[in-house]
């Protein structure tokens, strides 16, 4: 028996119309998760209270079977790297500096057996210390640079120290970070940027290096050429109340033009360099990174970098852009100003909701941005990283410590964001979780309870191969007014295969 089929123009309708029924629900399902994220108060990693002293107990922190979980030391303030002397002792810094202010003295210290913490060599008031690798009898350090500008520090076994360079223009939101000792025996570092997303604001004020380097900005690895793109905000250099207009790359305050060039030099933002282990000139690796922070070479000789993505703030706000592992092809441009993981900021997944679009700072781009190797969580702060040896499992997986949120003042985060260490494999981009927290819900001791871990900050393997350090910057809670970290709370962990 023959069916009766409508008339083609009446099908044709009725797809119409279950179309656009689609089309409305998809909307609205997208207003309304839009209008609940709107009304949600930010309840980020930061966003709870702390009372001392801080407690600690391994066995709060979740690893998989056959791995354990150990205390090497406590007490450090703002510890934010790791390194091992020949002889396979471990070294600690301790920043001198942290996000929120707050001065305290930068050091290095060697790590007894028993957990003692024994002075190598102390900095001056120009942290944050945020990088340290070992070679040759000596250790080599990133000085964040943050009142005058960013150096390379070499020091010896006795704890003395010179600059390899110095005057890094890393005096901002971002620092000097790194560094990585190469397989061609070449130091390797990385620049962060001076603002957000290339225009410097009222968010540098709440920094605080504004009002202390007005001139500062952001400076191009190579020549570029600018839309005009300006940006209008009230003036936190002024005692009465104006407005004044800000271009990219240029000081607070100053105007840009269609079509005009900033010319670039090096050293720059947002870069990787690398220079000799006796100094000299830098030469630049790649360039076009936000805050590229940890840097670690792969079996293979391949360099990978961690980049924190950007932050709802500023005269710029950007939403949604996750942090992200690259694989460096020296003399490739990564995006920044203009991209996230490859993506263009003009798409409307990165406009603030209920805000403007985010317009091209720059009129040309000097190569199409790569795509990440792996993709993280949006404000994980995916920092320090190192490559797992056979010895411990997991071979050729990339381990990362993840520092975790920085909201509200990064933006709005509806439950905490990192806050441990993850593994990854570079071939397929998959990341997993390691090293987290106990509990129904992620997040650190202080924001869910128990005795573990707080802000992951760099992971290292020891020598052998047999045991993964953890570096804990300790509590740092989150105020709508900034970050307030608290002294004596960094921890040194240690994993290792074995029985509980």
């Amino acid at each position: 028996m023959n069916s009766i089929r409508p008339p083609r123009v009446c099908v044709q309708l009725a797809e119409c119309i279950f179309c656009a029924r689609v089309a409305l629900t998809v909307c609205f399902g997208l207003l309304l998760l839009s209008a609940c994220y709107s009304m949600r108060p930010s309840s980020g990693g930061g966003q709870t209270q702390f009372h001392p002293p801080r407690e600690v107990a391994p066995d709060d922190i979740a690893v998989p079977n056959g791995y354990r979980v150990e205390v090497v030391a406590t007490g450090l303030t703002f510890p934010t790297s790791i390194a091992f002397d020949s002889r396979g002792i471990p070294h600690v810094l301790e920043a001198g500096y942290s996000y929120g202010e707050v001065w305290t003295t930068p050091r290095l210290l060697r790590v007894d057996g028993n957990g003692a913490l024994v002075p190598i060599a102390i900095g001056s008031k120009n942290g944050p210390w945020n990088g340290v690798d070992y070679a040759d009898q000596h250790f080599y350090i990133a000085e964040g640079g943050e009142l005058e500008g960013g150096r390379i520090l070499k020091v010896d076994q006795e704890g003395r120290t010179t600059a390899l360079i110095e005057g890094l223009p890393t005096m901002g939101d971002h620092h000097t970070n790194g560094p990585a000792i190469g397989p061609d025996g070449n130091l390797y570092f990385a620049l962060g940027t001076a603002t957000n997303s290339g225009v410097v604001g009222t968010d540098n004020a709440k920094f605080g290096w504004l009002k202390r380097k007005p001139k500062f900005h952001d400076v191009p690895c190579k020549s570029v050429k600018l839309t005009g793109a300006l940006f209008k905000t009230d003036n936190p250099l002024a005692n009465s109340k104006q407005q004044v207009s800000t271009g990219s790359f240029a000081p607070f305050g100053q105007p840009t033009a269609a079509g005009q060039v900033v010319e670039g030099r090096v050293p720059c933002s947002g870069a990787i360099l690398r220079m000799s282990l006796v100094g000299g000139d830098p030469q630049l690796v790649a360039w076009g990174f936000r805050n590229p922070f940890g840097l670690s070479f792969s079996p293979a000789g391949t360099l990978y970098v961690t980049e924190n993505g950007y932050d709802d703030r500023g005269s710029r706000p950007v939403w949604g852009t996750s942090d992200v592992l690259w694989a460096i092809e020296p003399g490739t441009w990564y995006g920044w100003p203009d991209f996230s993981a490859g993506e263009p900021l003009t798409d409307v997944r990165f406009h603030v909701p209920g805000g403007p679009a985010v317009d091209f700072l720059l009129a040309e781009h000097p190569n199409t941005p790569p795509k990440p190797v792996a993709v993280f969580g949006v404000h994980s702060s995916s920092n320090g990283l190192d490559f797992a040896p056979s010895a411990f499992g997991y071979e050729g997986e990339v381990f990362v410590a993840q520092f975790g949120d920085q909201a509200p003042s990064v933006g709005k985060v509806l439950s905490p964001v990192g806050f441990k260490v993850v593994r990854v494999d570079v071939t397929s981009g998959v990341v997993r979780d390691f090293a987290v927290n106990r509990g129904k819900v992620n997040g650190p001791a202080s924001k869910i309870g128990g005795a573990g871990f707080e802000r992951p900050v760099a992971v290292r393997f020891d020598p052998t191969g047999s045991a993964l350090y953890v570096v804990d910057f300790g509590v740092m809670l989150e105020t709508k007014q900034g970050s307030v970290p608290q002294q004596g709370t960094g921890v040194l962990w240690k994993i290792t295969r074995g029985a509980r």
